[in-house]
């Protein structure tokens, strides 16, 4: 039998990256990938990047000089490694990434991370990096295997990507660019997988998005849901015990999902919202778009 391939996979950043590492394990399993701790030990170096802060990109390039010494060593012994750059970094640097650092074999966006298997299989054929960072139109989570439930049991607590992107363009905010526009997963498929999660022991769901509370997923009643809406249909899964989401902007506060917060017992007393200035002079610098007695 072949020997199974192994991948090294680090995260940076957010939340949302952490879902998104998850995602390409489970994505790369189907192809015949086992995770390993030691990169060394990896046909697969995956670096799943953050672009909010510099210093957590320049991060990123110095571990990927560490990681050549790695590729260098397992050459000598006759082994081949594929190092991928992915998540946002990728997104917004794309082939700059591989003339600053060669060693880069694949650069991959965060909306196509689905299609790890088949690009690192592509850039291990070819001498130049596979670079790709377009916004396909369609939805990679509908490409994902299922979450199965397993014989291990996942931690308490989970994450679940409910949007991504925003169409707010604050003057300091990269997000637009590297995560698209927003874009909301149907309530259906958000179900299923939250149940997925508590049957593999999940008993707190944290629902993830660049601009959570701009959620507008279609619901099974062809109508569009408010975030406030999908949390009260999670919360009536068997099992469930608390919601938290994460993160919010103050345009996207409607009165439904404040009331929630009163009426649902399994959402958490808990609220990241960030204001970002008390001053309108700076608010509209920043284009927030709103005021600081809204």
């Amino acid at each position: 039998m072949a020997a199974q391939k192994k991948v090294y996979l680090k995260t940076f950043g957010c939340q949302m990256n952490v879902y998104d590492s998850e995602r390409m394990s489970e994505a790369l399993a189907a192809e015949g990938y086992v995770e390993t701790d030691a990169a060394e030990d990896a046909d697969l170096i995956i670096l799943n990047t953050c672009h909010i802060r510099e210093k957590a990109a320049e991060k990123v390039y110095s571990d990927l000089g560490r990681i050549r010494e790695i590729k260098l060593e397992r050459r000598a012994a006759g082994r081949s490694t594929v190092v991928a750059v992915t998540g946002c970094v990728a997104q917004a640097e794309g082939a700059e990434i591989a003339r600053r650092a060669p060693v880069v074999d694949l650069v991959v966006g965060p909306q196509s991370y689905h299609r790890l298997g088949e690009l690192a299989a592509r850039a291990g054929e070819q001498p130049r990096a596979v670079v790709e960072t377009s916004f396909p139109e369609s939805d990679k989570f509908n490409h994902l295997p299922a979450r199965e439930a397993s014989t291990g049991m996942r931690p308490a607590a989970a994450f679940l990507t409910v949007q991504e992107g925003c169409d707010k363009f604050c003057t300091f905010c990269v997000v637009p660019y590297t995560r698209g526009a927003e874009f909301s997963r149907p309530v259906g498929a958000l179900v299923d997988e939250a149940r997925r999660l508590v049957a593999q022991g999940a008993r707190e769901l944290t629902l993830l998005g660049q601009n959570v509370n701009a959620y507008h997923g279609d619901g099974p009643d062809g109508q569009a849901w408010t975030l406030a809406r999908l949390i009260d249909e999670l919360a009536a899964i068997e099992g469930l015990e608390r919601l938290r989401y994460t993160t919010s902007h103050p345009r996207d506060m409607g009165d439904d999902l404040i009331e929630a917060h009163a009426r649902q017992a399994k959402l958490m007393p808990y609220l990241h919202l960030p204001f970002q200035a008390g001053s309108d002079r700076i608010l509209a610098a920043m284009n927030r778009k709103h005021t600081a007695d809204q």
